[in-house]
């Protein structure tokens, strides 16, 4: 029995799975053919089912062999059945089409289709616009690991991104371009800087979770400005949903480098945000009691959890017509990071800098980030609507730097333990923001042949660093034992007020008439804007010491703590002496003509735009500055020129040129000098407006709704690029200062490959680009005079990369997802090459960056109710950033600190920590 039982079990095993099948398919959008991700497919009378991957395949497994009925369903498309014959293998592969419901929801994918809020409809955005672009979806930004656009940005081929003191992103390079040639729009509308100095945005300040998508711009065509050599980053806010709707979420987290160390505050709540100047007047002597006592009152301790929110509630209303969407974001986190400096200087005439001093620096920084955005629009009829909407951010990051310098002097003894210290503390308290409001309207004349577009806009960007405050003290490192012993000689401490507003008035008007026979049309296209923009700038500083009968004050025997120091102050000359108090502004008027063709297989998109510039400053406190007033005006005239072929419905090539202006920051060009704590700057009236020829062409195949490959070459031509170098006062030549100069031409060219594909609930998205760039700048070289034998110091010409310019950037994420589970899972790694981080004014001494790698990760997974639980994790590998030179001076053995690896110097080296978030998320449709 046994035996018959041993040979009858396998052979109806084998039967079973002689008798089971499976089927396979893909489900795609009828119109469109593109691919539906999520779409339910059924097998009725079984209780098989399963959902769209991707790619929009699905596979049910174990199958009876047999008649069977399919049943697919999607929101907003008609539900399928259909009929099928399972054999018992090699079933032929099932395509299903879909149609949409009704001409109602039609109009609602037509709409969705615009918005570019899921990967499939930011495809199609890219397959149809005339620039040469890339676009992150809002889904895609929602199920990342990033928080703020800066992060975001750094997933975008062709941009590496700068990182701030905690190791969020903040600036972005475009193709090697540094931050100062893209500009920032939001809605399609330029946005003013809070930056003190430059005009370039810092994108941590927006939350993520606010945009619809993220567009990023390498080419431009007539209707857009023109300053923009690497390219233009465009935020696209939320907009009012086709019925009710509410997407909110909340997550607590904490930060790696708290577990390893505590978190240092001060008090900021007796800071006034005006200086005694100002509130007094410039003949008031300031005391000791007009500055808070908060900002030397240190606490140390473990920070609370980091919290986040964002609600965002929608709706269209009377029949469609209306639409309002309102929506914020909230974010309370403390960062920081451990920072080892080394200072370095030329001795002589040593071709590579000896170390003088280290620094280790702890850096703690609470950030809370608001964002509001609020957009209301009508409908009038077919031919006419009009929107208005605002947006606000606001950035509140007070930090505290705490650091302990080691000297390398005669006292220097690393092997007995002994050393002479200085301990410097700094509480900084800054608030950026950011307020735009856009009253746009769109108008349709003679059967649509005849489209007016204007806008009106008023923008505010704000920078507020009020009574920012450093401490130094004296002391000692004896038998490994480290104490403060002194406050130091002159100005222990420095208290400075720094403020800048940014105010636009802009007006855009664009004129569209076209012409069409049979499947040719021409746009013919015309307009312009103006824009008045004023900026104020404010600096006053104040230095406090003890008085000559109280000089060599010890702690921990004369004061216990920063707050018991009794100082007398040291006011200003005049009240205000910096060239950072200044008013400035700058008048454009811009227009522009432009065609745009679109045949069969090609389209062609050219014209020119005329823009003109007056760009102007007067500083308040010249101190005897020769140029206390400054203007520069010029025109110039941008051409461009954009082809595009389709190879079939689904490839194309894109080329494109196109001229574009870099102009100088305000502060760029007001001169004198100003004192900050690591180097002196000054400003260059003299500076000019870089120009530059811009050329690109790509092939782009789109395979499947949400899928891509791009392959692209870029090449640009830059006249007197401009760069910062140091370089000797003019009039005091021992002086030396960090400043803005043109230099000559620089030639940049690249390639970039953008690549999206998903197998089922697999996915991959990676991109590469390569950037090589030259530019020929004017160094220092120290040499022996072959006559007199003293040192003197001569000019060579050295070729570098650009300021900022990685040769290598790639970006990978995989992606897992499961809609029939509800699983969102994805890890994503970006690797940004070596670069320069600092120009120096001797040959052979430029700080790079080493390359380095980030990797991040995320999940998500949903439950019924429109509930969510997610998670993200960031810098994963706790990826330092290092700076190096790339040479070594044996003096530098003698230090035993280990700097010398691979033939370069180590300089910096700043370790951020894991942060973690936990959170969740609720939607109702």
């Amino acid at each position: 029995m046994n035996k018959i039982l041993q040979i009858l079990l396998p052979l109806l095993f084998c039967a079973t799975i002689a008798s089971a099948a499976k089927i396979k398919g893909h489900v795609y959008d009828k119109q469109s053919g593109e691919a539906l991700v999520g779409a339910t497919v059924v097998l009725e009378k079984t209780g098989k089912a399963t959902s769209t991957g991707l790619d929009g395949s699905f596979e049910i497994k174990d199958v009876p062999a047999g008649a069977a009925t399919i049943r697919i369903t999607y929101i907003t498309y008609k539900t399928v059945v259909k009929e099928i014959l399972i054999l018992e293998k090699d079933n032929p592969h099932i395509k299903i089409y879909m149609e949409t419901a009704g001409k109602d929801l039609n109009e609602v994918v037509i709409r969705a289709t615009a918005s570019g809020s899921n990967d499939r409809d930011a495809r199609r955005i890219e397959q149809n616009a005339t620039q040469v672009m890339n676009i992150v979806s809002g889904k895609a930004i929602e199920v990342s690991p990033d928080l703020t656009v800066a992060n975001v940005m750094q997933r975008v081929s062709g941009v590496s991104i700068e990182r701030n003191s905690n190791g969020d992103g903040q600036y972005a390079i475009l193709r090697g371009m540094d931050k100062r040639y893209n500009y920032t729009l939001v809605n399609g509308v330029k946005i003013p800087s809070p930056d003190n100095k430059y005009r370039y945005v810092p994108l941590d300040l927006f939350p993520s979770d606010l945009l619809d998508r993220l567009e990023v711009y390498k080419t431009l065509t007539p209707n857009l400005e023109g300053d923009a050599i690497g390219g233009a980053v465009n935020m696209v806010m939320k907009n009012a949903p086709d019925h009710f709707q509410v997407n909110a979420n909340i997550a607590t987290g904490y930060s790696q480098l708290f577990f390893d160390r505590k978190f240092t505050s001060f008090d900021a709540s007796g800071i006034n945000h005006k200086s005694p100047y100002e509130i007094n007047g410039r003949t008031y002597s300031a005391t000791q009691a007009d500055f808070s006592k908060g900002v030397l009152d240190y606490t140390t301790k473990r920070p609370a959890p980091n919290m986040l929110g964002s609600l965002s509630i929608g709706q269209r209303f009377l029949d469609s017509k209306l639409g309002l969407i309102l929506a914020g974001s909230y974010q309370n986190t403390y960062r920081g990071s451990n920072s080892t400096l080394y200072n370095a200087s030329i001795n002589g005439t040593d071709e590579y800098s000896v170390i003088t001093s280290k620094s280790y620096r702890e850096f703690s920084e609470q950030q809370k980030r608001l964002g509001l955005h609020g957009k209301l629009d009508y409908v009038f009829n077919n031919n006419n609507k009009i929107s208005l909407y605002n947006v606000y951010v606001n950035l509140k990051n007070q930090q505290v730097r705490d650091a302990v310098t080691t000297n390398y002097n005669g006292v220097y003894n690393p092997d007995a333990g002994n050393a002479e210290l200085t301990y410097n503390t700094r509480s900084r308290l800054t608030e950026q923001q950011i307020y735009n409001s856009t009253l746009h309207g769109d108008h349709k004349f003679f059967n649509e042949k005849f489209k007016v577009q204007w806008s009106a806009v008023y923008s505010s960007a704000k920078n507020d660093v009020p009574q920012n405050t450093n401490i130094e003290l004296n002391g000692l490192r004896q038998n490994f034992q480290e104490k403060r012993t002194s406050l130091v000689n002159t100005s222990p401490v420095e208290s400075r007020w720094e403020r800048n507003t940014d105010d636009d008035k802009a007006g855009y008007l664009d004129l569209t008439y076209s012409l069409k026979t049979g499947e040719n049309k021409l746009d013919l296209m015309a307009g312009g804007l103006y824009r008045d923009k004023q900026r104020s700038s404010f600096y006053n500083n104040y230095t406090l010491a003890p008085s000559a009968a109280n000089a060599g004050l010890q702690y921990g025997v004369d004061f216990q703590n920063y707050t018991d120091l009794a100082l007398v102050v040291s006011n200003p000359t005049g009240g205000v002496a910096n060239s950072l108090t200044y008013d400035a502004s700058e008048k454009t008027t811009a227009g522009y003509g432009m065609f745009k063709y679109t045949g069969k297989s090609l389209e062609l998109v050219g014209g020119a735009r005329v823009e003109h510039t007056d760009q102007g400053y007067r500083m308040l406190f010249a101190q005897g500055e020769s140029r206390p007033t400054g203007n520069q005006i010029y025109t110039d005239v941008l051409p461009s020129l954009t082809a595009k072929y389709h190879l079939s419905d689904k490839a194309q090539l894109h080329a494109s040129y196109y001229k574009a202006i870099n102009r100088p920051g305000f502060y760029e060009l007001v001169p004198g000098g100003t004192i900050n704590e690591d180097y002196n700057e000054a400003g260059n009236p003299d500076l000019k407006r870089a120009k530059a020829d811009n050329y690109d062409l790509r092939y782009e195949l789109f395979p499947g709704a949400s899928e891509q490959l791009l392959v692209g070459a870029f090449y640009k031509r830059i006249k007197d690029p401009i760069e910062f170098t140091f370089q000797a006062n003019g009039t005091r030549p021992q002086d030396t200062y960090y400043t803005p100069g043109n230099f000559g031409t620089a030639n940049n060219f690249g390639a970039e490959v953008d690549y999206i594909k998903f197998f089922n609930k697999i996915g991959i998205k990676a991109n590469y680009t390569y950037t090589h760039s030259r530019i020929t700048t004017t160094k220092n070289k120290r040499q022996i005079n072959s006559t007199t034998g003293n040192i003197e110091t001569i000019t060579v010409d050295q070729t570098r990369p650009l300021y900022g310019q990685s040769e290598h950037i790639g970006n990978i994420s995989l992606l897992y997802k499961d809609t029939k589970k509800g699983w969102d899972l994805q890890i994503a790694g970006a690797y940004t090459g070596s670069r320069i981080n600092t120009v120096s004014q001797f040959v052979n001494n430029d700080l790079w960056q080493t390359g380095f790698v980030q990797m991040d990760a995320s999940a998500e997974k949903r439950f019924k109710g429109g509930i969510s639980v997610f998670a993200k994790a960031n810098n994963i590998l706790n990826t330092p950033t290092k700076l190096f030179i790339k040479g070594t001076n044996p003096e530098n053995d003698k230090l035993k600190e280990n700097l010398s690896t691979n033939g370069g110097t180590l300089i910096r080296n700043d370790l951020y920590g894991q942060t973690y978030l936990l959170g969740l998320r609720y939607k109702f449709n």
